[in-house]
């Protein structure tokens, strides 16, 4: 019998703001073990939490963005339990009433086409330290740098079918909390990391027992775990085992979920409101505010590039998956006037390739949107061919011109204007008949591909110059 998978995530999203949500103390990545725990942040007596308006607003950009629900009034509670990184003995975050309700976040899934995950809530609160096993022998070292530090936790209803679907939503929830500037989106450094609820269970019966996976910092390393966990709860409950409620951690070496602790219930914390923070009240002007400051989001973005620009829709969804992409693109589009299309395929192909062999980002590009526009002209306007731009690019990369007419310098310097003289053509068709006979038999004999191998000869007499539309015409008028 089938399976169905029923997959929740729960997502840590770190706010960037240049403080924690209840302190002053920095959040600076990289500093020496506990340099930046302040007394606030693992409650020593007589200090009082300050929350940070920064990640109040960042939560909010973050619910209009999705279709949410701002709740005009939020609690901050005291969600306890104890783990040697946590000081306080509870950690300060929002049960009851979050500060964002509801919204949705849009995947495409491989099986089921477009669909919309249902977002159950996002909350502030803040994190816990971080304990460090690897460094010591037989001890455990404590760094509480991180502790406050500002996250959002994002949670989703178990709408999710496939570790596909899971990676899917992953990725389109970064490139969101980056597009609209609350999370830097580092999964190395732990700013984005995922929980994931696994259960199974036959067609049409109820949600099965669930596991979560902890801490998954890496879209394969989620992929991977969630796959092995649905085929394991299927093992088990195949071989009349029951699946344990538990909290699991992925084991990327073995490639395979380890029981790490039975999963806690809601009631297992004790949540109450904390004492020490008022109800967190964001006024109507605030959320006016934030709104009016928002970015153009993705999905609008993406329909505007399908209008103003008529790219075809995958190529509008590739573009705009991070802002410095769309950027690039509409900068590019403008100085190449009338020629988008072009400039998303060499995006998409030739960009796109040269900056994955140099695991650069496009904010990093060598090339400028203003040079590839430049190069972009020069093609339309018949100055070198499509393969003779590759060898400019190529140069433009390498650094050998600068400035938005780097093109015409490299196209220059190097003689690669191409040969459009139909005289001058012509001769070196004559040259490249009389020197394969054999090849211009094959064709008159009725085999087509004889013609592209001609075309070939009359490019490499040209050392690539000549206008391949001429050449192709002019050849076929000569062949008779």
């Amino acid at each position: 019998m089938k399976w169905e998978v029923v997959i929740g995530l729960e997502t840590h999203a770190q706010l960037s703001t240049a403080s924690k949500i209840f302190s002053g103390a920095p959040t600076a990545f990289g500093a020496a073990p506990n340099t930046q725990a302040s007394a606030v942040d693992i409650a020593l007596p007589g200090v009082l939490p300050v929350a940070n308006r920064g990640a109040v607003e960042r939560a909010i950009r973050f619910g209009l963005a999705v279709g949410a629900t701002i709740n005009r009034r939020s609690v901050f509670a005291r969600k306890n339990y104890f783990y040697p990184d946590l000081p306080k003995g509870y950690q300060i975050s929002q049960y009851e009433i979050p500060v964002v309700a509801g919204g949705h976040v849009a995947i495409v899934s491989p099986t089921r086409g477009e669909v919309e995950v249902r977002l159950t809530r996002a909350h502030l609160e803040e994190d816990a330290g971080k304990s460090l096993h690897e460094d010591f022998h037989g001890m455990t070292g404590i760094d509480l740098n991180r502790a406050g530090t500002p996250l959002l936790e994002i949670v989703t209803e178990p709408d999710l079918t496939s570790s596909d679907e899971a990676v899917a939503y992953a990725k389109a929830l970064h490139a969101l909390v980056r597009w609209i500037g609350i999370c830097d989106g580092n999964m190395q450094e732990g700013s984005f990391r995922c929980d994931a609820n696994v259960s199974v269970r036959r067609p049409g019966a109820p949600l099965g027992t669930r596991c979560e996976i902890k801490n998954l910092n890496s879209f394969r390393f989620m992929q991977d775990a969630i796959d092995f966990e649905v085929r394991r709860q299927i093992e088990l409950i195949g071989d009349g085992g029951t699946v344990v409620q538990e909290t699991r951690l992925y084991d990327p070496d073995r490639r395979e979920t380890r029981s790490m602790r039975s999963k806690e219930d809601a009631q297992d914390y004790r949540y109450f409101p904390d004492p020490d923070l008022p109800p967190l009240v964001i006024g109507e002007d605030w959320i006016a505010r934030v709104k009016g400051e928002m970015p153009e989001l993705p999905e609008a973005m993406k329909h505007r590039f399908v209008r103003d620009y008529a790219l075809p829709a995958a190529d509008a969804a590739a573009l705009t998956t991070s802002r410095e992409l769309a950027a690039y693109f509409e900068a590019a589009a403008g100085a190449a006037g009338g020629e988008a299309k072009a400039v998303a395929n060499w995006m998409l192909g030739e960009l796109a390739a040269a900056l994955n062999r140099a695991e650069l980002d496009i904010a990093h590009s060598p090339v400028a949107a203003g040079q590839l526009a430049g190069l972009l002209k020069r093609i339309a306007d018949g100055t070198i061919s499509g393969k003779i731009a590759k060898d400019v690019f190529d140069a433009m990369w390498a650094g050998e011109a600068h400035g938005d007419d780097a093109a015409d310098a490299i196209i220059a310097t190097k003689g690669l204007r191409q040969i459009s003289d139909t005289g001058a053509i012509e001769r070196i068709v004559d040259d490249a008949i009389a020197a394969n006979p054999a090849i211009v038999a094959e064709y008159k004999a009725g085999k087509d591909k004889a013609f592209n191998s001609l075309v070939g000869k009359v490019m490499a007499a040209s050392k690539g110059k000549a206008n391949p539309a001429q050449v192709n015409a002019i050849l076929k008028k000569k062949l008779g």
